[in-house]
């Protein structure tokens, strides 16, 4: 009964940003699961190498190509995923940009903006219209991958452009969990800690930066892509079905202290 409700078989995933890193984790859990998963990327040929790699796995996915601050691209996805699969059932939310270091006061206009069109204007681009079809079939789940950012502002690096689009993901999350709850569509949040890739792999190498961010976390570690993806996974399943505008950390205790 209980790992039964993890199950996706059946089910049709979209995952935005699902080239590399989390996303690829994301749409590579709900493989697993059995899902069909639509990798959508603005890097077409990194989206259709990360589809391959499922595919080569033996796991169904397909791959496109989609700018998430282009609402009529977004539109247009919708639609072409209907005719082909005739419904989409989960829609993970991960496609999104940052930049450290930037402070407010030095800040152009172009990174907050750029910001802000990606992790808040994107992903409720998407929402909409993902949303709409799963409203029409009465039933979905809506994945958002915010951050620990949208619930503390991280030091020592200035990111405040950052940290807003993600507190306003989490609050979308909960507008649209309680619009959504009674027709059936689910919408929760990850809000993860510092994850392990290449982007940030010089943290290891700065001493003051690693105490704040490694030695300021109660397990004294960063995070894997594969820790929320499992949390991701959850969410998207009907092991999660009692939730639905939740912000789940993910973050190693970070935000205990």
């Amino acid at each position: 009964m209980y790992l039964e409700k993890l199950s996706m078989t059946d089910r049709v995933a979209v995952v935005t940003g699902a080239g590399t890193g989390i996303g690829f984790a994301c749409a590579e859990a709900l493989a697993e699961a059995g899902a069909t998963v639509i990798i959508a990327d603005i890097d077409e040929a990194g989206a259709r190498s990360a589809a391959n790699n499922l595919v080569g796995s033996g796991y169904q996915a397909d791959a496109e190509q989609l700018d998430v601050t282009d609402s009529t691209a977004v539109n247009a996805l919708v639609g072409r995923i209907i005719d082909r699969y005739g419904k989409i059932d989960v829609l993970v939310n991960n496609a999104g940009i940052g930049k450290s270091f930037e402070p407010a006061e030095d800040m152009t206009d172009e990174v907050w903006q750029a910001t802000l069109d990606v992790n808040l204007n994107g992903l409720f681009w998407c929402c909409r219209a993902f949303g709409k079809e799963m409203l029409k079939a009465g039933r979905g789940a809506i994945v958002n991958l915010g951050s620990m950012s949208g619930e503390i502002s991280n030091r020592p690096q200035e990111q405040a452009q950052y940290n807003t689009s993600k507190a306003a993901v989490h609050h979308l999350t909960r507008c649209l969990a309680g619009e959504w709850g009674d027709r059936g569509v689910r919408v929760n949040a990850v809000a993860p800690t510092y994850i392990e890739t290449k982007l940030i792999a010089h943290v290891h190498d700065d001493p003051e930066l690693a105490q704040h961010w490694i030695g300021g976390t109660p397990m004294k570690r960063m995070g894997r892509a594969d820790e929320v993806a499992s949390v991701v996974q959850f969410l998207a399943s009907d092991a999660s079905s009692l939730m639905t505008g939740s912000i789940v950390l993910v973050d190693g205790g970070y935000t205990c202290w």
